[in-house]
């Protein structure tokens, strides 16, 4: 986690599986990034099976890009995935990708919005979160 609250970034480097055939990341790779944080940013808030958790799914609702410049084979990059609002049946996340580890060295090439929804896993339908999870992502908001 990062000092700002909720804010988490994770490292990656580029693979070459990541990558077209110019050796520029694929576009909809960012995708996947950007899930690996939010993942490992419910990971440090304590819940360690973020995808499914007893009769319950969180999926993504929505989602907005948009692409700055891109990253290329072997570069190491941060995506970071700050939260910004929870419902009890949803939550919002900032993300943002970068090359360049230190704040004045970094350069943005990704930014967007996820809002993810809490959803029965029979059903499909909305249901709210559990208490303590929705606690603890307000507690999280800045």
């Amino acid at each position: 986690m990062t000092n700002e609250r909720a804010e988490f970034s994770l490292p990656i480097r580029v693979y070459i599986e990541d990558t077209d055939a110019g050796g520029i990341v694929f576009y909809a790779n960012y995708l996947k990034f950007m899930e690996r944080a939010r993942t490992e940013l419910m990971r440090s808030l304590g819940f360690d099976k973020p995808a499914l958790f007893d009769g319950m799914q969180f999926v993504v609702h929505e989602v907005g890009l948009k692409y700055h410049s891109p990253a290329i084979l072997d570069d190491e990059i941060f995506v970071t995935a700050r939260l910004t609002k929870a419902t009890r049946a949803t939550f919002e996340m900032t993300q943002q990708v970068f090359r360049g580890g230190s704040v004045e060295n970094r350069e943005l090439l990704v930014e967007g919005r996820v809002k993810v929804a809490c959803i029965d896993a029979c059903s499909k339908r909305p249901k709210g979160m559990p208490k303590i999870m929705f606690e603890t992502l307000k507690s999280q908001l800045g």
